[in-house]
């Protein structure tokens, strides 16, 4: 059967211009910019404007995307959206983005693994090109998290961040060297109640109740989640580099979920890799959810960290709870 092979044509990001600092929260909460920085790594995060949702944030970054790989949204055959912060249940936000870009006629499809929804995503859209079904294809990872965070809760106010970013994945062509070598995907639905946002669904529908007991916001075990984020992440990388017979001396950069800087350095341990190696962003935008590692991997491209030929791992952990890791020759 034959395959193709997929490559990055461009990546794009977006943080709104809003940013909360630990200092800011100083003024909502029992905490200090001390204390966050320690224990997170972060010193600031961004927050969407009033009116401004997960759809505009997306056409931000894939605009800048498709600018990058000097292509534009008619040629898509899928767009697809890795948010749990979409505008509204239905439409989903591919399609408002689609609408937004004005790309026509092509599949539209949101995923939903938290923060591990844009590897998920770059995944699916690699095994598309693949096959040999489509040659072009937006992966986007976008979220507007402050509308779900409870700023009197200071476990949880002082991670999230908004943001998106995306990449345009097109067929590789037989000289080019670019490819995605393999993609690891796993969830453990037993754990599930480690990271929750309990209301708007079917299960418990928006109330008066649910307002009065604030089951509109997100909730988690934050020692658990720190356990499993370490372990899975640090599997699913191994689990890459066996498949392809690679050591972690062959990868030149690590690129994993921004959610917490002692998980970043704690999977850089596993692999007895400096920090150096590792991109790490997550000082000035905090956890993005979905959008943590495009962004990261926009921002190292854009920078000139990451090059050409470089390998790249990528690898992330969400609720579900969900992990994942993907294999490519930038």
């Amino acid at each position: 059967m034959l395959q193709f092979s997929s490559r990055v044509a461009g990546t794009g990001s977006y943080l709104p211009e809003k940013r909360l600092s630990n200092l800011d929260l100083e003024k909502l909460v029992d905490t200090n910019d001390q204390w966050i920085f320690e224990r997170t790594g972060i010193r600031a995060r961004h927050m969407a404007a009033e009116g401004e949702c997960t759809s505009d944030l997306a056409l931000m970054a894939a605009s800048r995307a498709l600018e990058a790989a000097g292509v534009g949204a008619h040629v898509l055959d899928m767009i697809l959206v890795a948010t749990v912060s979409p505008d509204q249940p239905m439409p989903n936000t591919a399609c408002v983005l689609q609408r937004k870009l004005g790309a026509r006629n092509c599949m539209a499809l949101d995923i939903s693994a938290a923060c591990t929804g844009f590897v998920y995503g770059f995944a699916i859209a690699d095994q598309f090109i693949r096959s040999g079904t489509y040659k072009n294809i937006l992966v986007v990872g976008a979220e507007v998290l402050h509308r779900y965070v409870n700023y009197k809760d200071r476990d949880t106010c002082i991670l999230f961040g908004d943001g998106a970013g995306a990449l345009v994945l097109t067929r590789a062509e037989d000289h080019e060297r670019s490819k995605v070598y393999s993609a690891h995907l796993h969830a453990d639905g037993h754990i599930a109640d480690l990271f929750t946002l309990p209301a708007g669904g079917s299960a418990i529908p928006f109330s008066q109740e649910v307002l009065d007991q604030k089951l509109q916001f997100v909730k988690m075990k934050g020692r658990e989640i720190f356990k499993h984020a370490v372990r899975t992440m640090a599997d699913s990388c191994d689990e890459a580099l066996n498949a392809n017979h690679l050591t972690p001396d062959d990868v030149a950069w690590i690129i994993p979920h921004q959610a917490n800087l002692r998980i970043i350095e704690a999977v850089a341990k596993h692999f007895g890799i400096p920090i150096a190696k590792v991109v790490v962003e997550i000082e000035d935008m905090g956890n993005t959810s979905a959008a943590t590692v495009i962004v990261a991997l926009d921002r190292a491209i854009r920078d000139g960290r990451i090059q050409r030929g470089q390998n790249i791992l990528l690898t992330a952990f969400g609720a579900g709870i969900t992990s994942g890791s993907l294999l490519m020759r930038y």
